[in-house]
């Protein structure tokens, strides 16, 4: 397990990653890969709130761009709460962020 600190949605926040061998793998519903647990930094077409105490906008979005983003496409994308995705569909189609790059 690899651990990111993630900063926005809290100031503790964290995202946890997990390589993915068989029989992991049906889990994700993908091949070996990476599961990427983002608890309340990234969801399914959305990001998380920052309006808590020590929450940030910039510090959110510099987290999803420097610890999501540089992540495989494939890797799949379980937040704390909402459908999964995958970070490639999310770089696509999540419009909190367009315009940002890795």
């Amino acid at each position: 397990v690899t651990v990111d600190h993630t900063p926005g949605h809290t100031r503790g926040s964290v995202v946890f990653r997990v390589a993915v061998n068989d029989p992991v793998a049906s889990l994700a519903q993908t091949g070996p890969g990476e599961l990427a647990f983002t608890g309340d930094t990234l969801f399914k077409q959305s990001v998380g709130r920052t309006d808590l105490p020590g929450g940030s906008g910039r510090d959110l979005l510099n987290s999803i761009v420097t610890k999501l983003l540089v992540l495989d496409d494939d890797t799949v994308v379980l937040p704390g709460h909402g459908p999964r995705t995958t970070i490639g569909a999310e770089r696509r189609t999540n419009p909190f962020l367009e315009g940002l790059s890795s």
